[in-house]
């Protein structure tokens, strides 16, 4: 079987009011993350990381920030639109892995939440999603409480 890795990063300032959507759930709270779509920061390095492996391109070519009907996108539907580009390039997804670097929230109670709606969005068992909380232990603009960022990793296998 062949297969395929992609990488994919993705980083987001917070701004006051909730609530925060991360990985396709919204967390209750007091600051969401700032983007032009709804900025979904777990969705957009996993849609980077299908484009990468599928050499298909980059999440800005696709959804351009300069374009107003990307404006408050939802990003689960961004992600879907890359899996199905690796579709139509004979690929499929078969395991996806993101880590969530962030001092707030913690990921743990919202965990099994992402899971299952990535692998919904990426056409595959929750089973084959990993989602991962880590700190910055109080370093840089992470540690300070500015924003999170998110790294993720995909296969792609032949269809």
């Amino acid at each position: 079987m062949t297969t395929r890795a992609g990488i994919g990063y993705d980083s987001h300032r917070f701004a006051p009011g909730g609530p925060l959507r991360l990985g396709g759930v919204d967390i209750p709270g007091d600051v969401h993350l700032v983007g032009h779509s709804d900025g979904d920061a777990v969705a957009h390095a996993l849609t980077d990381a299908i484009l990468g492996a599928a050499v298909a391109g980059d999440i800005g070519e696709m959804f351009s920030d300069r374009d107003p009907a990307n404006r408050g996108r939802d990003s689960l539907e961004m992600l879907r639109a890359a899996v199905a580009r690796a579709h139509a390039l004979g690929w499929e997804v078969a395991h996806a892995d993101v880590s969530i670097v962030t001092e707030r929230p913690r990921i743990a109670s919202h965990r099994d939440g992402m899971r299952g709606a990535l692998a919904g969005a990426l056409g595959i068992d929750a089973a084959a999603v990993s989602v991962k909380g880590k700190t910055n232990e109080g370093m840089g603009w992470i540690g300070s409480g500015e924003g999170l960022a998110c790294i993720a990793v995909v296969t792609l296998a032949r269809r």
